[in-house]
């Protein structure tokens, strides 16, 4: 096949990489019937990264000629009898306007139709978006014919989402290779103890008479034996995480958890009587003080102090501790539903904080990514526990909960589809007027808008 450069001005660039097959046409047909057929306009099409019909309405529109594009068979055919010179001169135009970079010449660029119908060329190499002449006859077929997009963000997401569980599994299998050869060694070394163990008493038979009076260089040379034993074993840590967690355990003295036991003491002891209301008797008498039952007290108090102490104990279990250790915490927590849980890990996670809410976010955003994982429900719950603490918080909080969310989105920890619902379940909800809607709704907008014109 025959090739040329891509752009007129490229013409005598031997190293020019971006190239094209040179047009082939063939008349066909007689008298008032007689077409044009373009025979390699799919290949000619492919190169250029257009839809073979935009060439061949192109030739139409400038010929004032009818012009059709088969897409089963892949035949252009332009109505009359035309050169060759005359359509590859059509088709450098067509280059020039709707391929190369009005910035830099590339032709390596990708149609956007932009919500105002207006139709621009974004460059792959120097990132220039061009505004193409809405004046041209072939900018209204464009816009009723627009070329197919490129995967999409949430097909993106697939695929990492694939890659990451692909890189997950490989190390759960190289992890198991490990265990299994350390089981080997294992076996190994206690075989070869117990040979040893078998054939020492052998080597110390000695007469009664004789065990009194051993010499101390006996005991030495036994000695050695012993230690040239221990040189041959091979000691090695269980490091999986159960054994993690029993280790933790154990360094976990009496003494610290007789402290724990005295701060959540305290902390109770000091929590505000509830108020004595003063009831008049009925003989006239000094009104005596009303006292609520003991019951109703406990109540308030478990009610009250249920969210706090959940809030304690994933914060004590966060120092010190990794992200998946975390995760597999969480999902053993039974203090309460998911959605008080994943209230507490927020309150945990950002408790107090008033400015910089977003970069607080960024910085612990694996621990959020860890109590979503493998569970796209809890992603609702993570969201409606965001719409709570910014509830209770300050209003500088509110105003980056949109940053927040991006910053969620962009590290896979949320996806499109459940920012969208929760939106509209607030929105349909009784809090509609409230300020976190207002702050997020430029965002939501943003997800919903073509990836290409976000960009």
């Amino acid at each position: 096949m025959d090739l040329q450069n891509i752009g007129a001005g490229n013409r005598d660039d031997a190293f020019y990489r971006y190239k094209m097959p040179r047009m082939i046409t063939k008349i066909e047909g007689r008298g008032n019937g007689i077409k044009t057929n373009v025979v390699n306009m799919v290949d000619i099409a492919k190169a250029l990264a257009r839809p073979a019909s935009y060439t061949t309405k192109y030739f139409g529109c400038e010929l004032g000629a009818q012009s059709k594009f088969d897409e089963k068979t892949g035949v252009s055919l332009v109505n009359g009898a035309h050169d060759t010179a005359k359509l590859a001169g059509l088709l450098e135009n067509f280059i020039k306007k709707f391929v190369q970079c009005y910035g830099c010449g590339n032709p390596e660029t990708e149609i956007i139709i932009t919500k105002t119908q207006m139709i621009q060329l974004k460059c792959a190499a120097c990132g220039f978006v061009s505004d193409v002449d809405m004046r041209d006859k072939l900018t209204t077929f464009i816009l009723k014919n627009p070329p197919e997009q490129k995967k999409g963000s949430r097909d993106k997401k697939a695929m990492r989402r694939a890659e990451k569980e692909r890189l997950k599994e490989g190390e759960a299998a190289d992890e198991e290779l490990k265990k299994i050869k350390k089981e080997v060694k294992k076996k190994g070394t206690t075989t070869t103890k117990d040979a040893t163990s078998k054939a020492a008493p052998a080597k110390k038979k000695v007469l009664p008479e004789e065990d009194h009076h051993s010499s101390p260089s006996g005991s030495q040379a036994d000695d050695n034996e012993v230690d040239d034993d221990e040189d041959d074993v091979q000691w090695h840590t269980d490091t999986s995480l159960e054994a993690a967690r029993q280790r933790i355990q154990e360094q976990l003295s009496a003494v610290t958890a007789e402290m724990v036991m005295l701060s959540t003491n305290e902390s109770e002891k000091e929590k505000p009587k509830p108020a004595k209301k003063l009831v008049a008797t009925t003989n006239g008498g000094t009104p005596e003080p009303e006292v609520k039952s003991p019951r109703a007290v406990e109540n308030g108090k478990e009610t009250v102090g249920a969210h706090e102490k959940l809030v304690e104990k994933i914060k004590m279990n966060m120092k010190g501790s990794t992200v998946s250790q975390l995760k597999s915490f969480l999902g053993s927590l039974d203090d309460g539903s998911p959605q008080e849980v994943m209230n507490a890990l927020l309150d945990a996670l950002f408790g107090g904080v008033e400015k910089g809410f977003s970069k607080e976010v960024t910085k612990k955003k694996n621990y959020l990514a860890a109590a979503t994982q493998d569970d796209e429900g809890s992603q609702i719950l993570l969201l409606r526990a965001i719409d709570g603490f910014c509830a209770k918080s300050s209003p500088e909080v509110v105003k980056e909960v949109a940053l927040v969310l991006k910053t969620l989105y962009d590290a896979d920890v949320l996806e499109e589809e459940y920012v969208v619902q929760w939106y509209e379940e607030g929105l349909a909800g009784g809090s509609k007027n409230s300020q976190i809607w207002k702050n997020i709704k430029p965002f939501i907008e943003w997800l919903q808008s073509a990836e290409s014109e976000s960009e």
